[in-house]
């Protein structure tokens, strides 16, 4: 199958694209190669993907319609996961445009690429901080998500529903997930895993916010990955509908799911693993939340398994672990 992924220089990108290429499918790479972090590291990951002849990159931003138009009507894909975006919660804080070009102009863009290019399935990435301070748990994907604290979060809200409404409109079969805190080797350097192990290797301290008070539902790159593959072979229809808990729409193609394993972690329980991977101690300085922060995410996984028969399950400490080796392995790449 041919696969158009939005984002392929990025952490999640790059996973998804190597996993299909590794089965042997055709994928075409879009990224922007912006230089929110590393430039070196994205263009390691793109240098990976280009070692599998069924890969083609392109590199330009998603605000640019006539490259994405011209690239897709090229290429027509059977499957378009938009998987780019800007991300950070709290660069959200200091450069709001940013995610209004790329997460709203940019996704509509993509949502015309679908329509116009009649895609089997457009795949969305969304993100547990829409649920916001939720103080229900387990976060279900039916809770109310109106009260988003960053504008990182209401960009991803925002295009959940630009996104209903063309799978109404134009019978677009959509699925966009909610990702948990995703950590695993390739991870992005403005992540908490990867500024914490770079910090206890050079010898200096970490910064724990909340006063450590706060939980994750971290999920592992490659459970991640699975996941996403599995539900890019369910398009949302009656045919799956599950019953009692499902998000698909009574209007049109469209579903929402929770990509997590609904097993939260505390910070501090975060801090002692790497502590105990890396053999040493973290220097540790308590800071309190930062705003935007919410003081937990915790996802439900039930629609996941229902759809696809399983859930991310893969250890902290075998996590973790796989990330300490690969950045050890990789310092002279991402550095």
């Amino acid at each position: 199958m041919r696969y158009f992924i939005t984002g392929t220089a990025g952490f999640i990108g790059f996973h998804v694209a190597r996993r299909l290429l590794e089965d042997g499918h055709e994928v075409l790479g879009f990224d922007g190669m912006t230089p929110y972090y590393s430039l070196r590291l994205k263009e390691a990951r793109n240098a990976a993907l280009a070692q599998f002849p069924g890969f083609r990159p392109v590199v330009g931003m998603l605000e640019d319609k006539p490259l994405l138009e011209k690239e897709s009507a090229g290429f027509r894909p059977d499957v378009l996961i938009h998987l780019a975006a800007q991300a950070g919660v709290r660069y959200s804080l200091e450069n709001p445009k940013a995610y209004l070009d790329s997460n709203l102009v940019g996704s509509w863009n993509v949502l015309e690429i679908a329509r116009n290019q009649g895609v089997d399935h457009l795949m969305l990435a969304s993100t547990s901080s829409v649920y916001g301070a939720n103080p229900e748990v387990p976060f279900r994907e039916a809770d109310k998500a109106d009260e988003p604290l960053t504008f990182y979060a209401a960009s991803k809200k925002a295009m959940e529903l630009m996104a209903h409404s063309y799978a109404h409109l134009y019978k677009v079969p959509t699925t966009a997930f909610r990702f948990f805190t995703v950590y695993g080797p390739w991870g992005r350097p403005d992540m908490a895993l990867f500024k914490f192990v770079k910090a206890m290797i050079e010898d200096r301290e970490i910064e724990i916010y909340g006063e450590g008070k706060m939980s994750r539902d971290f999920t592992y790159i490659d459970d991640l990955v699975d996941s996403i593959i599995d539900l890019s072979r369910i398009f949302p229809g009656e045919e799956n509908r599950v019953a009692g808990i499902d998000t698909l729409s009574a209007q049109g193609p469209f579903r929402v799911v929770n990509i997590g394993g609904g097993q939260p972690s505390g910070l501090l329980d975060f801090v002692e693993t790497i502590e105990r991977i890396m053999g040493k101690p973290a220097r540790r300085k308590m800071l309190p939340m930062q705003k935007g922060d919410v003081p937990r995410t915790f996802a439900s996984p039930d629609l996941l398994v229902a759809l696809t028969g399983r859930k991310p399950g893969t250890g902290l400490e075998e996590g973790v672990e796989a990330f300490v080796k690969w950045y050890l392995d990789h310092r002279h790449e991402v550095d």
